[in-house]
């Protein structure tokens, strides 16, 4: 049986900005959350309310996701043999779950506004100007200092943070129909179509957090693919008991039965696999047991495919 890995400087490299650029956001965010949430109150503007309430999870999320990279940087141990890198994913869900129950919110407050539609005060213009520089700071920061591209946990926030910048550009346009035309309507429509858009960040997000979280193949490989390759290798008879899964975002891992030729080098057929791997699918975490054409564990194991 054989154990490869080389999970490289990179990802540390990534983990370091991405912990610096989530601490600037959280502290912006948090700031600017408490005057957003004193003026929906004094404007009685649902769209900067949702803005501001979406904003809380925008906080939440970014102290979660630091959180999570705080936790993953603990040292394995004999109870915990990946240490806690997979809390970056148990991080992301959260996220994305939080996303979900905020539009769901935001629809079922803006039904009533329909209803009995409120007078809102045109201050909300003022505020929620700011918050759009706000938010575009703070996705400038997330983007350009951290690994927005790779890293589920900072593509969490990230999404929460567009959610809540397009949740500004709402209110701004509320403000400006609320200003011009007295159309006070403006504001619980612009908080539904902000409430669309955070529902399918949501949807995305929980639905890529619960696949790596249920082991599943990660969604660029290709299984047949893999597997394919490895029966290819000289002396490899077949392949199974494939498995291929994400233990956190940049971190694919692989495991595999090979059965093979008896005559066949297997320390230098191993070496071959490892560097295939390595080489064609980025998995730079694998482990392999390769056995005789007469082992027959095929058969023996339970879980095998």
């Amino acid at each position: 049986m054989g154990h490869h890995h080389g999970h490289g400087h990179s990802h540390d490299h990534h983990h370091t900005n991405n912990k610096k650029a989530l601490l600037i956001s959280f502290i912006l965010i948090s700031t600017f959350m408490i005057v957003e949430v004193i003026g929906g109150f004094l404007t009685n503007s649902l769209a900067l309310l949702s803005d501001a309430g979406h904003m809380l999870s925008d906080a939440f999320a970014l102290g979660l996701s630091l959180f999570a990279f705080k936790l993953s940087e603990k040292a394995a141990n004999a109870q915990k043999t990946y240490g806690y890198k997979r809390f970056e994913i148990l991080a992301a869900f959260i996220n994305g779950v939080t996303l979900l129950a905020i539009s769901i919110y935001i629809f079922y407050e803006a039904y009533y506004r329909f209803l009995e539609p409120p007078n809102v005060s045109p201050m909300m213009l003022w505020i929620a100007i700011i918050g759009l520089i706000v938010n575009i700071s703070v996705a400038f920061i997330l983007i350009s200092g951290g690994d927005t591209k790779d890293n589920l946990n900072m593509r969490s926030a990230l999404l929460h943070v567009f959610g809540d910048l397009l949740g500004s550009v709402g209110a701004i346009i509320a403000g400006l129909l609320i200003m011009f035309f007295n159309w006070n309507l403006a504001d619980p429509i612009a908080s539904i179509i902000v409430a669309a858009l955070i529902l399918l960040s949501g949807y995305r997000v929980t639905r890529d957090s619960f696949h790596i979280l249920m082991e599943g193949t990660p969604n660029y490989l290709s299984y047949e693919e893999i597997e394919n390759k490895l029966v290819q290798l000289d002396g490899v008879i077949n392949v199974h008991d494939l498995h291929v899964w994400t233990i956190t975002s940049d971190f694919p891992a692989l495991s595999c039965h090979m059965v093979v030729e008896e005559n066949i080098d297997r320390d230098l057929l191993l070496k071959k696999a490892a560097q295939l791997l390595h080489d064609d699918f980025a998995i730079h975490h694998t482990t392999i047991q390769i056995e005789g054409r007469h082992a027959e564990m095929e058969h023996d194991e339970n879980n095998c495919n």
